[in-house]
């Protein structure tokens, strides 16, 4: 075939040997394209291009009579193979009749056989049929029993009140059972009474939470009362110990032993404890417990429901609306009365919250209470500020600084700030002191002004105890045989007991208040009240009040006996503060009431000499010129004398021996100034020897009184009592010596005559010379001998003008 073929192209190629070469080109490419069978259609678009549609037809309908003959032979090569597929076909119809006839013949037996088996088979997936159902009924049945179980233990635990074990029980059928429950009513009914168990649930717990609300308002009240109360019985008990100890140092100081002592502090009571945790449900027991299982169970409750955060902010935000709540201030009431519910209230509630932040598993953070407190600090400063603004009377003041420092003292313990409530107290000192001063100011007032000038009268021991040795003034550890008559009259322990008072006060203001050092501040206002009240008080009573001698006797044995208790003021104030006396007594300055007590001496004084002024002027009928020497002195001496025997006798029980004394010396010296201006004054023409003796006479007179006052003076202070009229007594010792011009000798003037004054000598002896030997008692006696001294005198008088 392949043969006859070639042999065609090659007789096709001879025939068209006359056609052009493009067109046998054009021939060969369609004929390769085709056999290759690759796309015609570029010689499609180039025939119809060129407009000679009809070459390519002939083209194409050449190698379609080219290809028959192919298909020819192939067809005649497939025909032979089916003829001999179709014999095959009929010999296998034959053999699948006979296998169809076996195969019938097999089926009718088996179906003979197999029938009562399969009736067997039937019966059989029947009965497993129903034991799977009833299997399926039964499990169904166990489950909705158990879902039923826990469904009335839920309602047990409901009624019962125990919604814990009632949620757990629900989370249980729902997580366990609910979705593996057969019964579609029984699920629609679970499905529908879950969330109303919460609910429900979540509302007893809400109104259990919101009862304990308003119960820990009261609580807290009673809790803070009770805090500061313990804060208040322990500083106390710190007092007391404080005392012992200053007490015990001062004894070891002054004993010449070692000393041991042993302060046996007391431990912490169960206030002290207070700090120790507990369980969830409750705080503890003892004197601080109160019961925080409401807040810690429905706290417990919506953690369960998961609404735990959402609960924090709720109780947060509750609590805050009480903080704010309690720091209204009731304009009804006096805050003076509701000062101590109001900081109580504080103070309970932030011990409450201080349990909850210990123990109650992050129900509230510490920097949410530290945001409470900065709250509650800056309203009691603002509420502390507006109140003592208001304030006119100390005590009011120190009340509430004493309950504020209580309250410091209380939320100390449980680690709350409180420099700023300390800072304001301290604010306010001056404004307490001043409002003190001012209180006292009143008190001394009043005391003074009722004082009698009479001595006190105390009939029992008790009334010794109270007036006299609660302040230290007595001059003996002797108790004396009652009734007894003090020194002093009434003003004295009254000022005692309100300078006491002041002290104390004080005191109890500037302690416990964040200053450990305050004496100096106690001192400072201290020494106001006795150096700008007590002082000018007395001032003023020693001025206005005074009109006789033993009122002014009376004043004067006040003032030495206030002597001895300003001493005890500023040991009591030392002791009160803490500071060792020794300490104290080293920084002591003079004594304050200098001024009223100088007042009271210079008052007495002056009465006493108005009084002896009254008896000296007997001098005016003193004869300056006889010739006799009185014999026992002079009048007006014997009624000095016998005036300062009274007063000395009566003075010595009341006024104290340096005060006589310092009397005593100014009105001798009174005397002696009142004997020596005499002489210098117009009363005296002349002087007579007779009449200077007289007054030697009535000077060793006054000086045998001196010298008689054994019981009142020692032997120096009788002789400094004497210096008081040393001027008359060198005067008369200058007028009766031989040689009386040694007086201008400065060494001799010095060691005999240093009190006299060169003006007042000149004066007496002008008045003292002879008038014999004057200008006109020349003429009788003309040749005569000058007396000696009088010539002395002259040289005197001469040489005292010449240094005048």
């Amino acid at each position: 075939m392949q043969s006859a073929k070639g042999r065609r192209k090659v007789g096709s190629a001879t025939a068209g040997a006359g056609i052009d070469s493009a067109e046998k080109l054009d021939e060969l490419l369609i004929s390769s394209a085709i056999c290759n069978g690759e796309d015609l259609g570029p010689f499609v678009r180039k025939t119809f291009g060129t407009g000679k549609p009809e070459t390519l037809l002939h083209h194409l309908k050449f190698f379609a009579r080219s290809k028959e003959s192919e298909i020819e032979e192939v067809c005649k090569a497939h025909y032979q193979d089916f003829i001999h597929a179709v014999d095959d076909l009929k010999s296998l119809l034959s053999d699948v009749e006979s296998l169809k006839s076996a195969l019938s013949d097999s089926n009718s037996k088996l179906q003979s056989v197999a029938a009562p088996l399969l009736s067997s088979l039937d019966a059989l997936v029947e009965a497993q049929t129903v034991s799977k159902n009833v299997d399926l009924a039964i499990g169904a049945v166990t489950h909705c029993v158990r879902v039923m179980e826990l469904v009335s233990r839920a309602n047990q635990h409901l009624q019962s009140g125990n919604f814990y074990m009632a949620l757990k029980c629900v989370d249980s059928i729902e997580s366990d059972f609910m979705e593996k429950t057969p019964s579609s009513t029984l699920k629609r009914m679970l499905e529908n009474r879950i969330p109303a168990i919460r609910s429900y649930v979540e509302r007893k717990v809400n109104k259990e939470f919101g009862d304990w609300l308003v119960e820990i308002r009261v609580v807290s009240r009673n809790l803070g009362q009770l805090a500061i109360g313990e804060a208040s019985a322990a500083r106390q008990r710190e007092e007391e110990l404080r005392i012992k100890q200053r007490q015990a140092e001062e004894q070891s100081r002054l004993s010449l032993r070692d000393c041991v002592y042993a302060l046996n502090e007391e431990e912490d009571d169960e206030f002290g404890s207070g700090h120790e945790g507990s369980d969830g449900g409750s705080s503890g027991g003892g004197l601080l417990g109160f019961d925080l299982t409401p807040l810690y169970r429905a706290y417990h409750i919506h953690q369960t429901l998961s609404l735990g955060d959402s609960f924090k902010q709720y109780y947060y935000n509750n609590r805050d609306l009480q903080l704010t709540s309690d720091f209204q201030v009731s304009t009804m009431t006096p805050f003076l009365e509701s000062h101590q519910t109001f900081f109580a209230q504080i103070a309970g509630f932030f011990i409450v919250e201080d349990r909850v932040l210990r123990t109650g598993g992050g129900l509230i953070s510490k920097l949410e209470v530290e945001t409470l407190w900065d709250t509650a600090v800056t309203k009691m400063c603002a509420v502390l500020e507006d109140q003592f603004s208001r304030m006119q009377t100390a005590n009011h003041l120190l009340l509430i600084k004493d309950y504020v420092s209580l309250l410091g003292v209380s939320l100390r313990r449980y680690g709350y700030a409180v420099d700023s409530l300390l800072e304001v107290l301290s604010k306010h000192r001056d404004k307490y002191h001043e409002l003190l001063l001012s209180d006292c100011r009143k008190q001394i007032t009043e005391a003074i002004s009722a004082d009698k000038f009479e001595q006190m009268l105390m009939k029992r021991e008790y009334e010794y105890s109270m007036n006299v040795l609660s302040f230290q003034l007595q001059t003996t550890d002797i108790v004396p045989a009652f009734p007894f008559i003090a020194p002093f009259s009434t003003t004295i322990p009254d000022c005692c007991r309100i300078v006491r008072s002041f002290i104390e006060d004080s005191v109890s203001f500037m302690s416990h208040g964040g200053q450990l050092d305050f004496y100096d501040v106690v001192k400072k206002y201290l020494d106001r009240l006795l150096g700008e009240v007590l002082d000018e008080a007395l001032l003023k009573l020693i001025n206005t009040s005074v009109h006789g001698v033993p009122q002014a006797m009376q004043v004067a044995a006040n003032m030495a006996v206030f002597e001895r208790a300003c001493d005890f003021f500023f040991r009591h104030a030392a002791h009160l503060s803490g500071v060792p006396l020794r300490m104290a007594e080293r920084g002591r300055r003079h004594f304050p009431l200098t001024k009223s007590q100088n007042a009271a001496e210079d008052i007495l004084s002056g009465m006493l000499k108005k009084k002896v002024d009254g008896f000296m002027s007997l001098l005016e009928n003193v004869n300056w010129t006889s010739d006799d020497i009185p014999q026992g002195g002079n009048e007006y001496m014997n009624e000095v004398l016998m005036y300062l025997e009274t007063l000395v006798s009566t003075a010595q029980h009341i006024l104290p021996a340096k005060v006589l004394k310092r009397v005593l010396r100014d009105v001798i010296a009174h005397i002696s100034e009142k004997i020596v201006g005499t002489l210098c004054g117009d009363l005296v023409k002349r002087l007579s020897m007779a009449a200077i003796k007289g007054l030697d006479v009535d000077i060793q007179l006054l000086d045998s009184f001196t010298e008689n006052l054994t019981s009142l003076l020692t032997d120096k202070e009788a002789r400094e009592m004497k210096k008081a009229f040393i001027e008359i007594r060198q005067m008369i010792n200058l007028l009766l010596s031989s040689h009386p011009e040694n007086f201008v000798n400065p060494v001799i003037r010095e060691r005999s005559y240093n009190a006299l004054d060169y003006r007042k000598v000149a004066t007496v002896s002008e008045k003292f010379r002879d008038p014999s030997d004057s200008i006109f008692g020349t003429f009788g006696t003309r040749g005569s001998r000058q007396n000696p001294k009088n010539k002395s005198l002259d040289a005197l008088i001469k040489r005292l003008k010449d240094v005048s």
